[in-house]
């Protein structure tokens, strides 16, 4: 069984065990953990085997794996995370601005806001980047039809005498 599998076994068994919520808390932890170091050490391209990478960061290999599945858009050469095992040979060479397009455009706050990025990314790319791939909060209520307009459903008739009774 390869290492993906064990992560999504894991998450099922922790999911079904502790909670939706409690498997968030502990990996969100672990995620924030592993993106921080990378941050920090952006100049770097961590590379090696897995078992060896994920002492590193401290967290299993299945963990590890985790977090490299969500890291793997970012990777200029994409991992085929099914054919992992712990001794296998990876290389983590991010492309850091696609990182921060996928963490704002899965509304990791917590992520996309860590003070390294201002080393990363001038801090105009970091607010255009956040502008334009942030879901928007902007809520747009729809038009609404009077009842004595004609009826949006292309009937002839007015709203009041058609959809609208």
């Amino acid at each position: 069984m390869g290492l993906y599998s064990k992560w999504k076994d894991l998450v099922v068994y922790f999911v079904q065990t502790q909670g939706e919520d409690a498997f968030w808390d502990e990996y969100v932890n672990i995620e924030e953990g592993i993106i921080r170091k990378i941050l920090i050490n952006h100049k770097n391209v961590f590379k090696g085997k897995v078992a060896d990478l994920s002492k590193e960061f401290n967290t299993s290999p299945a963990l590890f794996i985790g977090v490299v599945d969500g890291l793997n858009t970012a990777l200029k050469n994409p991992l085929n995370l099914e054919d992992i095992e712990e001794d296998a040979e990876i290389s983590l060479d991010i492309d850091f601005e696609k990182l921060y397009i996928n963490i704002s455009e899965a509304e990791a706050e917590e992520l996309s806001s860590l003070p390294e990025w201002n080393v990363i990314l001038p801090k105009e790319k970091l607010a255009e980047l956040k502008l334009k791939y942030s879901p928007s909060k902007t809520l747009v209520t729809p038009e609404k039809v009077g009842r004595n307009e004609a009826c949006p459903c292309g009937s002839g008739k007015k709203y009041k005498n058609c959809c609208g009774k």
